[in-house]
């Protein structure tokens, strides 16, 4: 599947944002690679989206991703710190997996980040077993700096493993 640079982008998080938020919180496989308890109450999740609306912490940056005229997931900057930052990405429609979007979304963050803030190192970190990220960093450049800590994913407790992305001068 080719995706057309004119149908995804980055864009604010909006309160209307929610109903895709909620079909998140729907889908089983999001919720297991994601943390996400299942079948949370609705209310609950919308305190959260409320607050990922109004975010306003220095040192993070959450934006929106939309894809065909809908909001399927979002991309977030934190630990902002000089020309440092993590990054992460969470596609929240699961059906959208394994056809490029994390990948091209990460890269445009980077570079968004470079050109705004002069940020030239990006870390990340994910779990041992998520194969998919781990293919996804190794694709963009990033090299494996450690396997430091554990954390359940995906119902087993699992170790974390550290990512690091120079970019060139």
């Amino acid at each position: 599947m080719v995706i057309n640079r004119n149908e995804i982008y980055f864009r604010k998080l909006k309160l209307e944002d929610f109903n895709a938020v909620v079909d998140w919180s729907r889908d089983e496989h999001f919720c297991e690679a994601n943390g996400w308890q299942k079948n949370r109450d609705h209310m609950e999740v919308f305190k959260w989206w409320e607050r990922c609306v109004a975010n306003q912490q220095k040192d993070m940056i959450r934006l929106g991703i939309e894809y065909k005229n809908r909001l399927i997931g979002y991309a977030d900057l934190t630990e902002i710190n000089e020309n440092c930052a993590e990054i992460g990405i969470a596609i929240g429609d699961s059906t959208l997996w394994n056809i490029g979007i994390g990948t091209r979304m990460i890269e445009e963050l980077i570079n968004y980040a470079n050109e705004q803030f002069g940020i030239t190192t990006f870390y990340g970190e994910t779990h041992e077993t998520n194969h998919r990220t781990r293919k996804l960093m190794k694709k963009i450049g990033f090299k494996e700096e450690s396997r430091v800590g554990t954390d359940l994913y995906i119902g087993k407790e699992v170790k974390l493993v550290q990512y690091k992305l120079v970019l060139k001068e």
